[in-house]
């Protein structure tokens, strides 16, 4: 009976031992593979360090927690579109930073701006040598070989820019400033920016409008301005405008010009080279509107709705992905020839990510600042508001739609109503002349539309009773 025992013992021990190994080996495994996922924090501008959805790789279906962001089916679908030219960029830059694929290689905390334009480069040489690629390249528009040559380019000078301060403003404030109006422009739009000047684009203390209320608070918040500006080529134009630059730069200090040819498809580094400006002169600036400069925006409504937002529960929490605007989702490329948003399948494949139009929108400081960081591990895009989204989706952040942005203007005969540009935050297009006419519109009207609200998305078929302060 205990050789029988002793038998039993010795096979138990032959045959558990190995696959006691074999498990403890899977745990080892298992859990250096979360801790080199985990370990993925970024330092940011200014010694900030924010959290791990800042910037990092996730593999496609891995992960569906807060702390990181799945790629979206029909987004960057890489698999099925090999062969567009953007998708394989993007491709080469997030094999890069892929824990799994290069473990030795993958440090973090050591990236500097050369690192990232080096990596940029080097995916764009990669993915341009290729045959199949080389071919296809010489097929595509003019306009996109164009924007193909210098997209992997961030490094443009400034020619002029506000001396010292985060855009033009109060000589002396009292508080941070709440705003900051990012107006991008053209040489040539002097009358557009001169009307924005002059009406709802004044910088300074601005006071909000607070409705229905009968608190004696001070209701306002500091404003300061300034316009995004590339270079027309004197070549092309006919004449030299540079001169007249310098002099409007010189009077009225908001004048934020590089030294690259503005065009549509490069609206894009206007965005990209704006964040990196920003974050280092900016650092107290609360909220920045970023629009075109023939849009009107209604800035007392604006101020009192960024100050409510500064109010809200866990506000701290939610302004690191705070954007608010006309939210388009699900959009896709268009494929007509003859349309400036035309970007050829060739180039890029895929629908659109979620993006606010790019007429008019509102985001927090802090997201600039984190907008800057990871913009530089996306390629350039033609479309700059669907490149602002492509980056969002990155910082799993996603812009939230308010029926106050009306970037498509008015729906049907809304806009002949007494009080419809007291119901709004911004509206476009508008013409340097209606923009100084609704301004005074809107002022000679405050009384009677005071406690009309925002739009909504839910009105009513009845008009609203305007009615008078008490």
């Amino acid at each position: 009976m205990a050789r029988c025992h002793c038998r039993l013992r010795r096979v138990l021990i032959c045959v558990c031992t190995p696959c006691i190994i074999l498990a403890l080996l899977c745990v080892y495994v298992t859990v250096m593979v979360f801790t080199t996922l985990n370990n993925t924090a970024t330092p940011g501008a200014g010694g900030q360090v924010y959290t791990r959805d800042t910037a990092h790789f996730v593999a496609p279906g891995t992960c569906n927690n807060e702390s990181f962001a799945p790629y979206p089916k029909t987004f960057w679908g890489f698999h099925t579109h090999k062969d567009a030219f953007w998708n394989q960029l993007q491709l080469s830059i997030d094999r890069s930073f892929n824990p799994i694929l290069r473990p030795k290689s993958f440090k973090r905390g050591h990236e500097t701006s050369t690192f990232y334009g080096s990596l940029l480069r080097q995916s764009f040489s990669e993915v341009k040598d290729m045959n199949s690629t080389s071919k296809k390249f010489k097929n595509l528009p003019q306009q996109i070989q164009d924007f193909v040559n210098h997209m992997h380019k961030r490094d443009y000078p400034i020619l002029h820019q506000p001396v010292g301060v985060c855009g033009a403003g109060a000589k002396v404030e009292k508080k941070p400033p709440l705003l900051l109006l990012a107006i991008k422009t053209t040489e040539l739009n002097f009358k557009n920016r001169q009307a924005i000047r002059k009406t709802w684009g004044q910088a300074g203390w601005i006071a909000g409008r607070k409705r229905n209320s009968s608190s004696a608070e001070e209701s306002g918040g500091y404003v300061r301005r300034v316009f995004l500006l590339g270079k027309e080529d004197p070549e092309e134009l006919g004449v030299d405008v540079s001169k007249l630059i310098q002099m409007e730069s010189e009077q009225y200090g908001d004048i934020l010009q590089w030294d690259f040819k503005d065009t549509f498809f490069n609206l894009t580094l206007k965005d990209v080279l704006f964040w990196s400006w920003f974050s280092r002169f900016c650092h107290q600036t609360q909220f920045v509107f970023k629009g075109d400069d023939d849009v009107f925006v209604n800035i007392p409504n604006m101020i009192t709705f960024l100050e409510d937002q500064l109010k809200m529960p866990q506000a701290n929490k939610t302004m690191k992905e705070f954007m608010v605007g006309e939210v388009i989702g699900a959009a896709i490329p268009s494929r007509a020839n003859q349309s400036k948003y035309f970007i050829p399948d060739s180039f890029y494949k895929g629908l659109y990510p979620m993006y606010a139009g790019g007429g008019g929108v509102v985001y927090s400081g802090l997201l600039a600042k984190r907008l800057h960081i990871i913009s530089k591990r996306v390629h350039l895009f033609p479309i700059d508001d669907v490149y602002v989204g492509m980056c969002m989706v990155r910082l799993n952040a996603y812009p939230v739609h308010h029926p106050a942005f009306l970037t498509f203007d008015f729906p049907g005969k809304e806009e002949r109503e007494t009080c419809a540009y007291h119901r709004i935050l911004l509206v476009h297009k508008r013409s340097p002349k209606q923009v100084v006419s609704l301004w005074a519109t809107v002022k000679n009207t405050q009384t009677q539309c005071w406690s009309v609200p925002l739009r909504d998305g839910n009105r009513q078929k009845s008009k609203p009773k305007p009615t008078v302060p008490q």
